[in-house]
């Protein structure tokens, strides 16, 4: 099973910067493994603070700029907002009910 330090071998290797963007399956073929695992690792990368970046459109990439993670930073805040709209109204709760700010002690 790859590890994490292998993933980031690669793309440090390889895959650095936005033109660079690869796809989880070419990642998975190239690290013998499933799709699922490199986008779990990419997470647990994501969590130690390791700049692995990428959209749909652009594949993953290690970014070269801070411009590069900063569209890729845009791009995950868009994703959990949406996420947190769509909740907000299956609970039938306004947004900033849902996230509490209308019950901060003032």
């Amino acid at each position: 099973m790859a590890t994490k330090a292998e993933l980031l071998l690669l793309m440090s290797r390889y895959y650095t910067g936005a033109m660079n963007g690869v796809t989880a399956q070419t990642l998975a073929a190239s690290l013998a493994c499933e799709q699922r695992h490199i986008r779990k690792l990419v997470t647990e990368l994501r969590e130690e603070g390791t700049a692995v970046c990428g959209t749909p459109r652009d594949g993953y990439f290690i970014a070269a700029t801070p411009e590069e993670l900063e569209h890729t930073l845009n791009f995950l805040r868009a994703r959990a907002m949406h996420s947190l709209v769509l909740e907000s109204r299956l609970r039938k709760l306004p947004l900033l009910e849902l996230l509490g700010q209308l019950r901060l002690k003032t």
